[in-house]
Order: C-alpha cells, then structure tokens, then sequence
C-alpha cells in the first residue's frame, strides 16, 4: 500500500522509477492513476519470428498510442490461442527494454470458431489521469473489437 507518509526514497528498496510515481502521486493524487491497457494482433504462421516481430510491433503501438515509457508500466500478461507455440511473446517485449517489468505467458480459452494466431496482452500501467486509453488491435484481430474505434 502507498504510504505518502514515508519520505524515505527507498522504503521498500524501491527502484528509482518507482520512487519516481510514488511521489508523483504523493504530491499530486490526482495526476497519475492505474490503467489496463489490451491489445491484440495476429500471424500468419506458427512461426517464433513471426509471434515476436508481431509481439513488437503490438507493444510499441500501444505504448506510442498512450505515450508510454518502460518506467509507466506495471505488468503485462500475453495470452496466445492454442495454435501457437513456436515462441514466448515476453521474449520480444524483453527485447525492447521490457526488461524490468513483470511479464508473464498463457493460453487463450479456445472457444470453437475464434479467430486463429492471435496473440493478446493486457498491460497494466501508471498515466496521467487525464489519458483516454486506446487500446490496440491490428491485422486481423481488428475483427475482434469493432466496437471500439480508437484502436483501429
């Protein structure tokens, strides 16, 4: 839990982009909330480059999109359906500086009749207040959220 009390600039040997949003929102609450950021694409083939050429390309999207740097995010969870196996997707988020962030890999529910090869992720990150998020689908996982026209 946030203690704005403790001024110390460690107090959980916090790295120094923590100890950075947690005085940010000591000294100002209301400017910086938590956000849960989805995206999704696809691929062709089950193929490793493929998933982490794809899983790049997702992932600096949705961080331009939202004016992200690896310092605002919390987490990400990819989540691929039942038809690819041929590589990690945190494997291309490590790749680009993602280093530092806790990643982690599952399998879609495989609900007969989905769309195949998608590769998803729910990324869990700290932005201004005032951000209207745009969530992120691209190639033919664009079929899988019409609804929502800011990620197209």
């Amino acid at each position: 839990m946030l203690d704005c009390r403790d001024r110390s600039p460690f107090p959980n040997v916090w790295s120094v982009a923590r100890w950075d949003v947690h005085a940010l929102l000591c000294e100002n609450p209301a400017a910086m909330r938590l956000f849960a950021l989805r995206g999704a694409t696809t691929v062709q083939d089950n193929d490793a480059e493929q998933i982490l050429a794809a899983t790049e390309e997702l992932m600096r999207e949705l961080m331009a999109r939202n004016a992200l740097a690896a310092e605002d995010l919390v987490s990400c969870i990819f989540t691929l359906t039942d038809d690819l196996d041929a590589e990690f997707p945190a494997v291309a988020a490590r790749r680009m500086g993602l280093d530092r962030v806790p990643l982690m890999c599952a399998r879609e529910v495989p609900v007969p009749g989905s769309l195949p090869r998608v590769i998803r992720v729910l990324v869990h990150c700290y932005a201004d207040a005032a951000l209207e998020p745009s969530h992120v689908y691209l190639g033919a996982a664009k079929s899988l959220r019409a609804d929502l026209e800011s990620a197209q």
